[in-house]
């Protein structure tokens, strides 16, 4: 009973607007149920669009966008996070479908919950914080134009396909008058969304912004697509379901390459998404907790034949600038959902696409970065790069793609940036000798220029070497030392290695004769192991 208690105080007890402020109270409580109704509403639209790009039932997505979001609204690591089928996983999941079967993408879905549990229980969310800050930038430019360009297709005829010559298109373009009915009823759900909040803070700006919109489309009787023209969306609710596909090598050979890739990309869009909502709501912390939360959510709906899912950004950002802070918000979503599937769908359905389009289209102008335009001429040419890099690959290619080749540019440049700080102040010693004081990190990136900083057969007999302004960082920067050490030997000279930490001492496997050991050597950690002590020097 204490560990349920405390389970319940840890899951619940943070039901609070911000961190250390007093349990909710009734205007909070309805803030939080308003706020997850408006998420609610425009997930119906956003899950039967990505089940149809992953090629299955529409209540497949749906059922997964009920399922994700309540456990994860439930155990999460970053309280007031929505989580939800998504194209980044859809676009993934349609091979497999196509080759396959639904059957097989339950299955996928199971074992990509696994990976993700895995992966949480190892921690390996803490690797997010190698994220740079400018990755950082490009992935929300990036995704702000993925959700602006994927609502294109909603300016198009329901359920028409077009061969174009080069493939089937999607559907044929609204024009005239449907058209500018369409545009007329986004730029005024917009308005009134932006309106809203300086007339009162009664009702979330989105969900004023829908109800004021759909009652004038009802109404009117305007003859504009509606969510019913998507896809029915009614249903009963998810059976439990063992995805029946054979239990042998054959199907892990199919399904894990799928299921790597799949818990990769929601546990890099889930954990960028939990940082961003963290720098918004002051919150830190949770990202173990989260890659847990997803995998848990993902293994229960592959085996109630749902799509999977992760963390969702556009709706994420409705819910936190429509108040929501707490787990009652995204709890309540997943709630709304569910009804809006058994006994709301007929209503539902009736709710005008312009609407939720243009409540997207604000989540695209407060979630795009606009002061990285500004900044861009201010920071260093390699920043400025790599936001647009990582912007440009998130809309062409995916968001997981676009952050390894973020973080891996912007590491190659902060590696190259030191390397090229290794330098050496010369000396030469009243007594004929020579001493080079090192300055700079010496790593497998600076050893060439450190190298190339001694001139090995003009130097005199005796040669000192001070590291007291270096730090010896890796294997490669040890055998750069031994190397160097060789060379002078190899010409009778005498060479002597001062200010190395034990570290070096005890890793230096030929050259440690020639460390002159002091009180005041520096104590620091090299990230190198000589398994076998092999050197350039013979035995000593």
């Amino acid at each position: 009973m204490a560990l349920i208690s405390n389970l319940i105080h840890t899951r619940f007890g943070d039901f609070r607007v911000a961190p250390g402020d007093t349990q909710l109270d009734g205007r909070q409580w309805k803030t939080e149920i308003l706020s997850g109704l408006t998420v609610a509403l425009a997930l119906v639209p956003e899950a039967v669009a990505f089940a149809f790009v992953a090629g299955v039932n529409p209540l497949v997505g749906l059922y997964a966008a009920f399922m994700v979001g309540l456990i994860t609204a439930i155990m999460g690591g970053r309280p007031g996070m929505i989580s939800g089928a998504t194209g980044a996983l859809a676009v993934v999941m349609v091979a497999l479908v196509a080759q396959h079967g639904v059957e097989y993408l339950f299955a996928t879905v199971v074992l990509m919950g696994l990976l993700q549990i895995f992966a949480g229980a190892m921690q390996w969310g803490k690797f997010m914080r190698l994220v740079p800050h400018p990755v950082m930038l490009g992935f929300v430019n990036g995704l702000a134009i993925v959700i602006f360009l994927a609502q294109m297709s909603q300016f198009k005829v329901p359920g028409t396909r077009v061969d174009t010559g080069h493939g089937v298109s999607s559907g044929v373009w609204l024009s005239g008058q449907p058209l500018m009915i369409m545009l007329a009823l986004v730029a005024a759900t917009m308005a009134i969304i932006w309106v809203t909040p300086r007339l009162t803070r009664a009702i979330p700006a989105p969900l004023a912004g829908i109800g004021i919109v759909a009652a004038v489309v009802i109404a009117f009787g305007l003859d504009v697509p509606r969510v019913g023209d998507l896809a029915s969306i009614k249903g009963g609710f998810p059976e439990f379901h063992i995805p029946m596909v054979p239990l042998n090598w054959d199907t892990l050979e199919i399904i894990l390459p799928y299921a790597v890739i799949l818990a990769a990309i929601g546990l890099i869009e889930s954990l960028l998404t939990l940082n961003l909502v963290g720098d918004m709501t002051g919150q830190r912390g949770g990202a173990s907790q989260e890659c847990i939360a997803q995998g848990v959510a993902n293994t229960v709906t592959g085996f109630f034949g749902g799509m999977g899912g992760c963390a969702m950004i556009g709706q994420s950002m409705i819910n936190v600038k429509s108040g929501g802070r707490t787990r009652v918000a995204g709890i309540t979503a997943a709630l709304f959902l569910l009804a809006f599937i058994l006994v709301g769908s007929s209503l539902i359905e009736q709710i005008p696409l312009a609407a939720l389009v243009g409540v997207m289209f604000m989540v695209v102008i407060g979630t795009f970065a606009w002061n990285s335009l500004m900044i861009l001429r201010k920071v260093p040419l390699m920043d400025a790069f790599v936001i647009v890099l990582v912007t440009v690959v998130t809309v062409m290619e995916d968001l997981a793609v676009a952050v390894v080749v973020g973080v891996i540019v912007s590491a190659l440049a902060y590696a190259w940036n030191n390397a090229r700080r290794i330098h050496a102040q010369i000396e030469n010693a009243p007594d004929g000798s020579k001493i080079y004081k090192v300055q700079g990190p010496l790593f497998f990136g600076s050893t060439d220029g450190f190298m190339e900083m001694f001139d090995v057969e003009t130097d005199p007999l005796s040669v000192t070497v001070d590291f007291a302004g270096s730090r010896v960082v890796d294997q490669s920067a040890l055998q750069a030392i031994e190397t160097l050490a060789g060379k002078y030997e190899e010409l009778g000279k005498r060479i002597q290695l001062r200010h190395l930490s034990r570290d070096c001492h005890a890793l230096l496997s030929k050259a440690g004769h020639l460390v002159i050991d002091s009180d005041d050597d520096p104590d620091y950690a090299v990230a190198a192991n000589y398994g076998v002590r092999t050197g350039i020097l013979g035995g000593h």
